[in-house]
């Protein structure tokens, strides 16, 4: 990124999450979103609004209690943003997808501005596993995963009984793509958010910071890459899951605690994910992928993957 962003307000960088529903309750998050708005942090929360035809367990909770939705409406007036995370926690049909989407509406006012899909069930997903790459990465991705993905993305897959990319196209504006563990994700994809024509269903994509628990979280945001996102008046888009360890026997995270407050006393712009990416939309005139940067995100996300043995 050749130029910095400047910032509303005379902010100096920009920061916010993108928090992954699984495993979410009112008991395990609401604390950490209390702890978060009290420091001036306004993020998005992902919801599962569709149907869940099989029982949650230890998934989380869904949309279909009312105690928690009276809960995100309450963030929801805070300022908080409200994301899709995918239908439910299974994969879902096209009608359970089009009832889920009119659901999030319902419940929310406006369909899903940011979304990010739920990578345990892969049939609804759109452009994911072996449809996620591209000429040799997509072949590396293959070799590497012994080709266990074949097949099962079939979100954009016109007819297909899981296709869904027309209502996609029409109702969401801004899809998670790839995650990288540098903290300043603008740095990373200057065109963020991009349209990438071999993938039309999507509207728009962006990309995250690797924080998917407490531990990486933290690492991600340590003090010496707070320092450097704010020397680089970038944008940092964390990815995580705020079940995983934020909030754990009666008390937030210490390290966590820490960094967030030593981050809240930055001159930091702290909105919703959708919010930054509106802005980004509108700051800069190129968002169309070209193939080779495709080539480049693809290939710095699959190396990422590989150091951390999650291929």
């Amino acid at each position: 990124m050749s130029d910095k962003i400047t910032w509303p307000d005379g902010k100096d960088f920009a920061f916010t999450v993108f928090d992954d529903t699984d495993r979410a309750t009112v008991e395990n998050v609401s604390k950490v979103y209390e702890f978060l708005n009290d420091r001036g942090f306004l993020t998005t929360k992902s919801v599962w609004p569709g149907q869940a035809m099989e029982k949650g367990g230890s998934r989380g909770s869904t949309c279909e209690d009312e105690d928690y939705v009276s809960w995100l409406k309450v963030l929801q007036e805070y300022g908080f943003e409200i994301g899709y995370h995918s239908a439910t926690f299974h994969e879902s049909e096209r009608s359970q997808v089009k009832y889920a989407l009119e659901r999030f509406y319902q419940l929310f006012g406006h369909y899903p501005r940011s979304m990010a899909q739920h990578t345990y069930r892969e049939g609804e997903s759109l452009y994911w596993g072996n449809d996620r790459l591209s000429g040799l990465n997509a072949l590396a991705y293959k070799l590497l995963t012994r080709n266990r993905s074949k097949g099962l993305s079939r979100g954009h897959i016109e007819g297909d009984t899981y296709f869904w990319g027309d209502l996609c196209k029409e109702k969401v504006k801004y899809m998670r793509d790839f995650t990288y563990p540098d903290i300043n994700t603008l740095k990373v994809s200057p065109m963020m958010p991009y349209h990438d024509p071999k993938r039309p269903y999507v509207n728009y994509w962006f990309q995250s910071s690797e924080g998917a628990n407490v531990s990486s979280f933290n690492k991600c945001i340590s003090e010496e890459n707070q320092d450097l996102l704010e020397a680089e008046g970038g944008a940092c888009i964390m990815y995580t899951h705020f079940a995983f360890g934020f909030y754990e026997n009666g008390s937030i995270n210490a390290r966590f605690d820490y960094l967030m407050q030593r981050l809240s006393r930055k001159n930091g712009w702290f909105v919703p994910v959708s919010d930054l990416l509106d802005y980004l939309l509108q700051s800069t005139d190129d968002h169309m992928l070209t193939d080779s940067t495709r080539n480049r995100l693809g290939r710095k996300w699959l190396f990422h993957k590989i150091r951390a043995g999650q291929t």
